[in-house]
């Protein structure tokens, strides 16, 4: 069976920046694969191109630049926000949980969210960045299909796959 649209794929990949050589950025074939149902938004859409029409057994080794990825890096992503936005109810801040690297999600006036993680925490205010953490990277994939099959009804209606016991019917 060839993956396409509605299939769920779970595959195996070795994630580097640039090149096949370059720094190892993730990789899966030493913990569970990567099961997502194809074509549903899930995967990026350079991702899906590049793997669309595979089968179990084939491998697959292609590169994404930042405009196909998560893109350019943004310098106006990096904001800093004053103190005051992480007051209590009592007016108090806790800065235990505003530590450089600490993940932060914040809601804007029309309830987005929108994720960041903090590179610097100042007595008046705190600086956090809003990039994706792989924006402005090229990312060079290597890896090898492992399953596809049909999605379930159930799997679309919920838009994500089941795992054995996970069926929520």
């Amino acid at each position: 069976m060839n993956i396409s649209k509605n299939q769920v794929v779970s595959l195996h990949y070795t994630l580097t920046e640039d090149t096949k050589d370059g720094e190892l950025l993730e990789e899966t074939f030493s913990s569970d694969p990567l099961t997502f149902i194809f074509g549903t938004g899930m995967m990026l859409p350079g991702f899906e191109e590049n793997i669309e029409g595979k089968s179990v057994g084939d491998n697959f080794a292609f590169t994404l630049s930042p405009e196909d990825a998560y893109g350019d890096y943004e310098d106006q992503a990096v904001v800093e926000i004053p103190i005051s936005n992480f007051q209590d109810e009592s007016g108090n801040v806790n800065r235990d949980k505003l530590m450089i690297g600490s993940p932060l999600t914040m809601q804007d006036q029309d309830g987005r969210s929108f994720h960041g993680v903090i590179i610097e925490p100042k007595i008046e205010s705190i600086v956090v960045d809003f990039n994706h953490p792989m924006s402005g990277r090229t990312l060079h994939f290597v890896g090898e299909i492992i399953e596809v099959r049909e999605a379930s009804p159930s799997e679309l209606d919920h838009g994500h796959v089941h795992f054995s016991g996970d069926d929520h019917d």
